[in-house]
């Protein structure tokens, strides 16, 4: 392992990590105390480290990846003793490595195409679409996987791991700089490989991808084509609000500051964005003399005062709580605490804490089901609904 700090944390050092991450209470830090009666109501337990929860559309069942390779489903309140499937054979633990995204085809109903973000043996990225099974719709087939995209990791952290169907369709896939502090190969801010970047592409031929010929990059010959934003240290992770159609990101820092940035659909929902990273952490000069007129600045930081790791996030579209529509949810993966906020013009406002959403322990993300209600994951292998109270 190299740098002072990795993203999100180290697994086999959480207890370490979250014992440096500060202490004391960080609710009088920054935001306002949220009054909203909501809370958590646990889903499912028992769970091994999950990482991220979906549904297909329109389905009443919640899909769980687990960092070391399956994929668990919570089925009319049961968490299934099976897994829907099961890739532990093919994926590598180590460090930040894992299976650690998970995204459903907007025509799973009549396609069963389902995609995985995972590191291999060899700890680099595969990106892979599945199949369920004609006979059982609570198993997929594992040996319909066809690699859709991957990409040389240089260091086992900052690989990033999510993936989103975008509302045009498109797969939005998110690679961290490939590790190491302080990006020691540039990768944040080359546009010549994968990494430290949003890419975007079309998933609707099999196998493999195509490119939208709408990308910012496309027809350049010092580019990648499936590029969409670049400057991402390690986005873990990043969303759609399926109103505006804008695009959050929760990208994690360095030494000194966590950061959401909003890329509005006015502005192209990130297209060519760049935000920064190498040059900047957060608002901040990383680099010596950077020029921070040339980015896409965040939205909301926060210091190491108050945490460590942001772990996003999602925005609330759900009918369950009104007052909560179009709040933005974050966690600080080593603190634990959970906050939100509305963006509007321009900026991050009404922003909370919720001591109601803290499930103790690490939050390594949230999840969304098909209604647009909101989950929190907890490290300690539990799954909790954000529930009015």
């Amino acid at each position: 392992m190299t740098g002072p700090r990795f993203s999100p944390r180290t697994f086999w050092l959480l207890a370490a990590l979250a014992e440096g991450c500060g202490s004391g209470d960080a609710a009088g830090l920054g935001p306002t105390e949220g009054v909203v009666p909501i809370g958590l109501q646990e889903v499912a337990s028992g769970l091994s480290f999950p990482v991220a929860l979906t549904a297909p559309p329109g389905d009443p069942r919640l899909f769980i990846a687990e960092k070391g390779g399956a994929v668990r489903i919570v089925k009319e309140g049961v968490l299934l003793p099976t897994p829907f499937l099961d890739l532990a054979g093919r994926v590598s633990t180590g460090g930040e490595q894992g299976l650690l995204g998970l995204a459903f085809h907007p025509d799973y109903a009549a396609t069963g195409r389902f995609i995985v973000h995972y590191t291999d043996p060899g700890g680099n990225t595969v990106v892979s679409s599945f199949r369920v099974t004609g006979t059982d719709p609570d198993q997929a087939d594992p040996a319909s996987e066809s690699v859709i995209l991957t990409a040389e990791q240089p260091f086992s952290n900052h690989n990033g791991g999510g993936i989103v169907f975008g509302p045009d369709g498109m797969l939005y896939i998110g690679l961290g700089d490939g590790g190491g502090g302080g990006d020691p190969e540039g990768r944040g801010q080359s546009l010549t490989d994968l990494l430290g970047d949003i890419l975007r592409v079309d998933v609707g031929t099999d196998p493999g991808y195509t490119i939208p010929p709408d990308n910012p990059f496309v027809g350049r010959p010092d580019a990648r084509p499936e590029i969409w934003s670049v400057g991402l240290r390690n986005p873990w992770r990043f969303d759609f609000d399926a109103v505006t159609g804008d695009l959050y990101i929760a990208d994690v820092g360095q030494n000194a500051w966590e950061e959401v940035n909003v890329a509005t659909v006015a502005a192209g929902a990130g297209r060519g964005a760049n935000f920064g990273w190498s040059d900047m952490e957060g608002s901040h000069c990383y680099t010596a003399g950077c020029d921070p007129s040339r980015f896409t600045l965040p939205v909301l930081e926060y210091s190491h005062a108050e945490g460590c790791s942001i772990s996003g996030g999602y925005l609330y579209r759900g009918a369950a709580i009104p007052d909560l529509q179009g709040h933005y949810f974050y966690a600080d993966y080593c603190q634990g605490w959970v906050r939100s906020f509305r963006f509007q013009d321009g900026e991050a406002t009404d922003q909370r804490q919720w001591r109601t959403l803290t499930p103790g322990g690490q939050v390594p993300g949230f999840g969304r089901d098909a209604a647009g209600e909101l989950y929190v994951l907890s490290a300690e292998g539990r799954v909790f609904r954000i529930v009015p109270r």
